[in-house]
């Protein structure tokens, strides 16, 4: 199962920084919930509706760790964003059933993002 693990998260995870939505909804379970410091999602829809924005500004990402078990991954990477926000280290837990993603929860200082994010009215 950690092998079916590693490339439902590793295909995710590419498909997501590029841009690939179809790709990136096929590996989320039916039942997915997201949270962020910045936002929650109780579905895929809401999950990845924001993701072509989301990808609009980022301009690399650099993979640190990866750490898979039966049913959890955790990766940690940097992401080079075009905003003032500039390098963001990120670390992403995924929790998944009958090898599907069911959760993803996004950890990182999310100080530097407030103020872009009023500025966009958000």
């Amino acid at each position: 199962m950690t092998a079916q693990t590693r490339e439902t998260v590793q295909a995710y995870h590419r498909a997501r920084f590029a841009g690939d939505v179809t790709a990136a909804a096929a590996q989320l379970a039916g039942t997915f919930t997201f949270r962020s410091p910045l936002t929650e999602s109780a579905d895929t829809r809401g999950h990845l509706d924001g993701l072509a924005a989301f990808v609009g500004i980022v301009t690399g990402v650099d993979l640190i760790s990866e750490l898979y078990g039966e049913t959890e991954a955790t990766l940690v990477y940097d992401v080079h964003t075009a905003t003032p926000v500039g390098t963001q280290h990120t670390a992403e837990h995924f929790r998944l059933r009958d090898g599907k993603i069911e959760a993803i929860t996004l950890i990182f200082d999310a100080t530097r993002w407030h103020p872009l994010m009023a500025a966009a009215g958000r």
